[in-house]
């Protein structure tokens, strides 16, 4: 569990601090993979807290997932018809169920933890 919050903090500084402009014509592909390696980092981290990672199901969701929103996009824009909203709600619904998710395992843990050192210290 700990590579993935170094691996986040790493890509942050790495992206804070590469110099790196995106030309805007990708802007949109852009943001529909990266909503979509979003979803499937927090839910191979629900999974890990959860006791159920597979890294083969976590690496082929992060790659088909970014394949299927850029693909969603560009057909979109091939067609004149705005498809990357439909991977923007899908993988955005997603993003808020898994953190849901992962608040209440975290929040049930860390209340169970705290009852135990208090059935502890009054015995």
């Amino acid at each position: 569990m700990w590579y993935f919050a170094i691996a986040l903090v790493f890509g942050i500084l790495l992206g804070a601090l590469a110099p790196l402009s995106i030309p805007l014509i990708w802007a949109r592909y852009l943001s529909v993979v990266l909503l979509a390696a979003l979803d499937a980092a927090l839910g191979g981290l629900r999974a890990g807290i959860e006791g159920k990672f597979d890294f083969a199901v976590f690496s082929s969701g992060f790659i088909v997932n970014g394949i299927m929103a850029a693909g969603l996009t560009y057909v979109g824009d091939r067609l004149g018809v705005e498809l990357y909203y439909a991977a923007l709600f899908a993988f955005g619904y997603r993003i808020f169920l898994n953190l849901g998710v992962i608040r209440r395992e975290l929040l049930t843990d860390w209340r169970k933890r705290r009852l135990e050192r208090q059935g502890k210290t009054q015995a």
